[in-house]
């Protein structure tokens, strides 16, 4: 008795292949829509690096280091955190970013000079006013606040 098979066919035809194509440039167009609305620029990253850099300040105070400071600038087209001998830069994309101390009504933009915050030995805001509250505004397609409590925590929200 003889058993005859079939040839093993393999690879794919001429018409998945063609909607594999089709399915692929459908999702490329409007994956190309969706980043092109956004901006590049991130309220959100903004807060992070100012927490970051401001709690950087705070941990060399602390430990007794003289880089015990960290300094805010929004230049034209970015923003610069600079702490602990370090300088963190992201670009700003059109975003600014404001400060508003306690008792302060309004928000002041920050300087491209630089926005100086030093601390104490026990990681307490000694400047510009020791220990009062800074509360921060960083606008973009949103608007992020952040809070450095007269004690030093920093959090996102409001003082």
């Amino acid at each position: 008795m003889t058993r005859l098979y079939a040839p093993k066919v393999t690879g794919f035809t001429l018409v998945e292949l063609i909607m594999v194509l089709v399915l692929v440039g459908v999702l490329s167009v409007l994956g190309v829509g969706l980043f092109a609305r956004s901006s590049v620029f991130s309220p959100l990253l903004a807060t992070q690096q100012l927490a970051s850099a401001t709690l950087l300040a705070q941990q060399a105070a602390l430990a007794g280091n003289p880089s015990n400071s960290v300094t805010i600038r929004q230049l034209p087209n970015s923003f610069e955190f600079e702490a602990g001998g370090s300088l963190f830069s992201i670009r700003s994309e059109g975003a600014s970013m404001a400060y508003q101390a306690a008792g302060q009504t309004g928000y002041t933009a920050i300087p491209s000079s630089g926005y100086l915050i030093g601390f104490d030995a026990l990681g307490r805001v000694a400047s510009p006013v020791p220990r009062q509250n800074t509360e921060f505004r960083i606008s973009g397609d949103s608007t992020f606040f952040l809070c450095l409590s007269s004690l030093g925590a920093v959090y996102q929200g409001g003082c």
